[in-house]
């Protein structure tokens, strides 16, 4: 018999399922009963995928991103730009940054941005390891490539601090009207900093 407290086998299901991002009690709740009801051979492979992945993915010795090797495949790679940095702050902008095909240097994963409203400041999100990463004599050129949120832009800003004066070119990605976006329906703030980062033509 189950002991007062103790959360049954469908309990402790639902809420380990609500550590997804966007996923509340009651999602969580229709996720375990149809992987329950529905596709339990869905459920066991999602179980072994989840303990295969925790069991074999690490951090990348150079980038910091996700990998099952001591290098991720983009590090160990002869083809890259090895005198680029691109800073970004998680693997799955890593990711949208890699399907544009416009860059071919390599990069630094911060996973995560600083935040001190959430206590996270940058320590916490491996700046010295950045910081000795950018100057290991390789690197000519640091893109900071983080999010224009607040936080994004304070992370931006220490980068730059940390790495300023040491020899390395320093840039961030511009903001602007999107590709195949019409003025019409550009929000205000996203057209005026096009205007600012405007170039000849």
């Amino acid at each position: 018999m189950k002991s007062q407290g103790t959360l049954s086998s469908l309990e402790e299901l639902i809420e380990a399922l609500r550590c997804l991002p966007g996923v509340g009690p009651k999602a969580a709740q229709r996720m375990a009963f149809y992987l329950l009801q529905r596709d339990r051979p869905g459920a066991e492979r999602l179980a072994a995928a989840l303990g295969r992945a925790i069991e074999t993915i690490r951090r990348c010795a150079s980038c910091n991103s996700f990998t099952e090797a001591h290098l991720c495949d983009l590090c160990a790679s002869a083809k890259r730009d090895t005198t680029q940095l691109c800073v970004v702050e998680t693997p799955a902008d890593l990711v949208m940054m890699e399907q544009t095909l416009a860059y071919k240097g390599l990069y630094f994963v911060l996973m995560g941005r600083i935040s001190p409203l959430d206590g996270i400041g940058p320590r916490d999100i491996g700046l010295e390891v950045l910081q000795k990463r950018a100057l290991d004599g390789q690197v000519k050129e640091v893109i900071v490539a983080t999010n224009f949120t607040n936080e994004g832009e304070a992370t931006a800003h220490y980068i730059g601090e940390i790495l300023k004066g040491r020899g390395i070119k320093l840039s961030r990605i511009a903001r602007g009207v999107p590709v195949g976006g019409e003025l019409e329906y550009v929000d205000a703030g996203t057209l005026a900093q096009a205007l600012v980062e405007r170039r000849p033509v």
